[in-house]
């Protein structure tokens, strides 16, 4: 239900220096104006600040401000969400944001197993994948439109309960959102978190330290869908316990709030959600410097030119990687990590001699930064390097090296990494089509669609969606045609 205008002058005014009056407001005056009018609505009704709301919307005041005066348009929908729930607005202002984007956002529903799309499906494969709209979350989905490509729909979780969808089903009963996690009890949950860090005789950081390592064998072995409502959720934990700690403790706690941040960042990036996986990663960033760690500021940044990546971003992701080295300490681990983005940002600019002699180089450090005694990037090894060069062939049409390179790879990958092994026999059984081995490729794309079921990994969706299009020409051929029809089986499916 919309608030009614009308709070008192104490309320209306509070946050401005004295004698400030507030911003009139014409909700008539532009769609624009009237979301940041129903903002500041809410705002008030909730009895906050603007300074006040910062805190628990982890956005600045004066980008609040702005939103609410129709000064600067809300392009991310996921910090409107965790602003919609910090106000308890219960979805109407998230709901008012996605009517002013109908021209670009998909309206679906759902029967049976059906996804019904009320756009075309060129419209829909042209557009950025936005959230749908619900009680407090969304997911999405992998769909089959009508002219044969596939792409990923938001889909509502209460109607998702309604019809099972194949991959992404087991996400959705799992996977929260940045709004979910603000509504979550925070004061049970830190409550729970005390009692349990002294069970087994920890400290509150100590016991949310253990937790953020089982959570990331978990992801390792299951994918996101499993890891990411628990990551929210402690992300609020954590700030919840700042509001008293100090000294030391206060500093840890920072700090683990923004390795969560980053974590949480690349479950939202597995699942294929870019919009909100850029969300925390730039939450990360942000706290990073508050933290002062120079090591943990120069990962984030490297992770930053990795979602670039995997983005397609041919325009940021080199210079993200090499900032990242900038800031990394010169002849480290973190400098070789980005530099590996780099070589592949190289590659997708087309730049083959540039991402050769940047893989070359990582290569040529390996020994020296086995030493390196931060712990960040430990997982760069011979393995890592030679995924990010198969990668890097393969976008340069240099098939038959990279389908060679990522089975040496797949081969050396360590025990428990099956998620990640999953996304490496996607990517190989592309190269597999593109070298023109197409039963080879649909044998390879089977065995990465089980990982994809069981995880519910984005990324080795996009893949094999990629695979789908390039086998169309050996359709005919009986494994080929097995590949095809089992992965459509898992998809949702346009009316």
């Amino acid at each position: 239900m919309y608030p009614q205008p009308g709070y008192t002058d104490r309320r209306h005014r509070r946050g401005l220096s004295v004698g400030q009056r507030p911003n009139e407001l014409d909700p008539g005056r532009s769609p624009q104006h009237r979301l940041g009018y129903m903002i500041r609505q809410f705002r008030e009704g909730a009895g906050l600040s603007l300074r006040e709301a910062a805190g628990p919307t982890f956005i600045s005041h004066s980008k609040l401000q702005k939103w609410e005066n129709g000064d600067r348009p809300i392009k991310e929908r996921a910090e409107l969400q965790i602003v919609d729930t910090a106000y308890g607005a219960r979805g109407a202002l998230v709901a008012l944001w996605d009517q002013m984007h109908t021209n670009s956002a998909v309206g679906i529903h759902v029967s049976g197993s059906r996804i019904h799309v009320s756009d075309t499906s060129v419209g829909l494969a042209a557009d950025p994948p936005y959230e749908a709209a619900s009680d407090t979350e969304g997911i999405f989905v992998p769909a089959r439109l009508r002219d044969g490509s596939v792409v990923f729909v938001a889909l509502d979780r209460r109607a998702l309960l309604r019809g099972g969808v194949g991959i992404g089903a087991s996400a959705a009963m799992a996977a929260g959102t940045p709004a979910a996690a603000e509504s979550a009890n925070v004061p049970g949950l830190v409550q729970r978190a005390r009692r349990a860090a002294s069970a087994y005789g920890e400290t509150p950081v100590e016991h949310l330290r253990r937790i953020r390592r089982q959570l990331i064998n978990s992801d390792n072995l299951l994918g996101p869908s499993h890891a990411i409502k628990a990551a929210l959720e402690h992300i609020n934990v954590i700030k919840d316990l700042r509001r008293e700690a100090s000294g030391t403790d206060r500093h840890d706690l920072i700090e683990l709030q923004t390795q969560y941040a980053e974590f949480t960042s690349w479950l939202y990036q597995d699942l294929g959600n870019w919009d909100s996986a850029q969300f925390w990663l730039d939450r990360a960033f942000q706290w990073s410097h508050t933290v002062g760690d120079s090591d943990l500021t120069a990962y984030v940044m490297a992770r930053k030119a990795q979602l670039a990546g995997d983005t397609n971003d041919v325009v940021d992701v080199v210079d993200l990687a090499e900032a990242a080295q900038r800031m990394a300490r010169p002849r480290s681990r973190l400098a070789a990590v980005a530099q590996t983005y780099e070589a592949y940002g190289h590659a997708l600019r087309g730049e083959s001699s540039a991402s050769e002699r940047a893989i070359d180089a990582v290569r040529s450090t390996l020994d020296r930064v086995a030493s390196d005694p931060s712990p960040w990037g430990v997982w760069l090894n011979d393995q890592y390097v030679e995924v990010h060069q198969a990668q890097s062939l393969e976008v340069l049409g240099k098939h038959d090296q990279a389908a060679a390179a990522f089975t040496s790879a797949i081969r050396g990958l360590p025990e428990g990494y099956h998620r990640d092994r999953g996304v490496y026999l996607a990517r190989a059984a592309v190269a597999h089509a593109g070298a023109g081995v197409p039963e080879q490729a649909a044998e390879v794309g089977l065995q990465a669609l089980a990982v994809a079921e069981d995880t519910g990994s984005g990324r080795i969706v996009r893949e094999l969606a990629r695979l789908d299009q390039a086998l169309l020409p050996w359709q005919r051929i009986s494994e080929v045609a097995e590949f095809r029809t089992t992965f459509d089986g898992t998809l949702a499916h346009e009316a």
